[in-house]
């Protein structure tokens, strides 16, 4: 029997068959425009950049929105029926029955950053005030509020800046990361036909190995620590557990490499205390960071869950009817400081993730219990970082949710999701006095 997978359709769809125009970048050259190619434009000095990218990519998932909306609505009535197959309650609680995730957790993330939105709104507000717009725009959301380039590290300059940052995490921590950048772990140079980004793989008998497409600037400094953090969570469980919970889900995992790159934040901030224009740039990466991961992938998660909710009464999810609730979800998250693009609406068209049933709300939580576990690791002590090290020597024995209380961070109770808030709040503060 063969099976209609609406997520290879997609696929097939976004990274083959969409056909997208050329758009005139800051040095005036024609560039081809791509979903790599559109992030980068989005972070452009030059507005005009900025605001043709989103227009000239949105005219085109305009085309295709009715076809797009058959495979996402095919793909929410699958999870649907599996659901009410299986007697679940909903496709959410089927999903995350899965690593045994009680649907609270998820209840918890939406109604905290809902009441948290005023967070957001004074982030939007002071970027509006530091970009000197009129009107604050969807596209003016990715741009640097420093107007400089980046910091410039070099691998080997990142390499030690990690292990000074890595230091709270105790000698037998920093031994493993020795290991890692000493013994050709990583495989660091950009080459023709290589995977982009970052990535940390290995099996449970071989050293998790690291892959990096290396560029000198702050972002791949954060770029290693986090995908070390990944490898030493491998390391660690493969080490501590037998086969069988040798690995670990995706709802921990997470929280392994963030919490390294709160680490770092930390360490960072501290250490050029008395020069503003570097803590500039390490606080717009952390605010940047926050907003796109915690109140965004919410954003998501929201939609996400308002979809799969209104198919199970019968709406059918037409493209307009997706168009027009992403919209009023995005007027609610970003509030009046920014105007809602009609462009926005199709945003939804293009998310490869909302094919992933219930995975990206896992982001949010990772980041928000990352923070407080950074924060308890730098400001504890030697108690915060053993319940730390026997979380990442945990692999699969347990469940997450079991796992994360040994580490010191319930994810059941809103606390942790509060504490990450504060903290964010805390950062933004400091950020707004430098301006």
């Amino acid at each position: 029997m063969t099976f209609f997978h609406p997520v290879k359709t997609f696929g097939i769809l976004d990274n083959t068959d969409l056909s997208f125009p050329s758009v005139t970048d800051e040095n005036g050259n024609q560039v081809q425009l791509s979903q790599g190619v559109y992030s980068i434009l989005l972070e452009s000095a030059d507005r005009t950049v900025r605001k043709e990218a989103f227009q000239k990519l949105y005219q085109v998932y305009q085309q295709f929105q009715h076809t797009l909306a058959s495979t996402l609505t095919t793909n929410v009535k699958n999870h649907n029926f599996k659901a009410r197959l299986r007697g679940y309650h909903s496709a959410l609680e089927a999903a995350l029955s899965a690593n045994e995730v009680p649907v609270k957790v998820y209840d918890n993330l939406i109604t905290e950053v809902n009441r948290h939105l005023d967070l957001l709104h004074r982030y939007v507000a002071l970027r509006k005030r530091i970009l000197g717009v009129d009107e604050l725009h969807m596209y003016d959301l990715y741009t640097s509020l420093v107007g400089e380039k980046s910091p410039q590290y070099t691998f080997d300059e990142s390499k030690k800046v990690a292990l000074d940052a890595l230091q709270v995490m105790g000698p037998e921590y920093v031994s493993h990361v020795k290991e890692e950048f000493n013994n050709r772990w990583i495989d660091v140079v950009e080459n023709r036909y290589k995977r982009s980004g970052g990535y940390s793989s290995g099996t449970y008998d071989t050293n998790p190995f690291i892959l990096l497409n290396w560029q000198n600037n702050l972002d791949n400094l954060y770029t290693l620590i986090h995908e070390t953090g990944h490898s030493m969570h491998s390391y660690y469980a493969s080490h501590h557990q037998p086969y069988q919970y040798g690995d670990y889900s995706i709802f921990v995992a997470e929280i392994a490499s963030t919490t390294n790159e709160n680490i770092l934040t930390d360490y960072l901030l501290d250490k050029y205390k008395d020069d503003q224009n570097m803590k500039r740039h390490i606080l717009n990466y952390y605010l940047d960071g926050f907003k796109g991961t915690v109140f965004r992938q919410t954003q998501f998660a929201e939609f996400e869950q308002y979809i799969h909710e209104q198919d199970a009464k019968g709406q059918p999810l037409t493209a307009n009817f997706l168009d027009d609730y992403y919209r009023q979800l995005n007027q609610k998250y970003y509030g009046d400081g920014v105007v809602s693009d009609e462009q926005i609406s199709l945003e939804w068209s293009r998310i490869p993730h909302f094919y992933y049933n219930f995975y990206v709300y896992q982001y949010a939580t990772g980041f928000a219990a990352a923070s407080t576990l950074a924060d308890k690791i730098v400001n504890g002590g030697q108690a915060d970082v053993d319940r730390y090290l026997n979380y990442l020597k945990s692999g699969s024995s347990d469940t997450p949710i079991n796992v994360m209380k040994k580490a010191g961070v319930d994810m059941t109770q809103p606390d942790y999701l509060t504490r990450a808030f504060k903290i964010f709040e805390e950062r933004l503060d400091e950020f707004e006095k430098l301006f």
